[in-house]
């Protein structure tokens, strides 16, 4: 399973160093979670930041735009150096077109769903993205517990993946930590978002994905 840390929680003071530590430790994504207040409770960060991040990796870096009418800033993030954006189909209307924006900009496109959204309003666009996102909290703030409902959904998706033959990562967002990373897995995702256990001020940033993967082997 691959592990893409969010640096939402992580030092922004210094941020380049975590983002280099994080892939030295051998993670293999990095997540930004862009959040405009809007259409989300919460603001984070926008291009800026998230270019100072590709600036200091190699890996390849995603947005999760949670924000309303994400079709103004696509442009915004390819310029920034986003490899992929991954949009709300709660907030884009059409999803298709939306989809479509993301493709010819030649970028990786991904599709999020909320927790009370039911998997049909993303089966009709399924086949055509790189990546659908789960999200196992309420999305806004970080440090949320996992839904527990959220696992029978993971395993719903990966049936309809599975049945269209997709090769698209099937990523889980909220609440991940060494004692559900195996129940999320199992249930079949391929990746997930991960917060505070690798960004913290607890332990040292290999540790933390030293404790994901030795859950998840073991």
């Amino acid at each position: 399973m691959k592990l893409a840390p969010s640096i939402y929680t992580a030092d922004f003071a210094n941020l380049g160093q975590q983002v280099r530590e994080g892939e030295a430790a051998g993670v293999d994504i990095f997540h930004l979670d862009v959040m405009d207040g809007n259409f989300v409770p919460n603001i984070t960060f926008g291009p800026a930041i998230c270019a100072a991040v590709k600036h200091n990796t190699s890996l390849l870096c995603e947005a999760h735009l949670m924000v309303q009418d994400p079709e103004r800033y696509f442009e915004d993030y390819k310029n920034a150096g986003m490899d992929r954006l991954i949009i709300h189909v709660e907030a884009c209307r059409p999803l298709y077109r939306a989809i479509q924006q993301v493709r010819a900009l030649q970028m990786g496109v991904g599709i999020a769903i909320n927790p009370l959204t039911p998997l049909s309003a993303i089966e009709d666009v399924l086949p055509l993205v790189d990546l659908v996102l789960v999200m196992s909290v309420q999305p806004g703030f970080g440090g949320q517990s996992y839904i527990p409902g959220a696992t029978a959904k993971i395993a719903r998706l990966r049936q309809m993946l599975d049945a269209i033959k997709s090769t698209a990562e099937l990523e889980v967002d909220g609440g991940i930590k060494a004692n559900n990373i195996r129940e999320v897995h199992d249930a079949g995702a391929s990746m997930v978002v991960v917060g505070s256990v690798i960004y913290n001020d607890q332990y040292p940033i290999a540790e933390g994905v030293h404790h994901l993967r030795a859950a998840l082997s073991g």
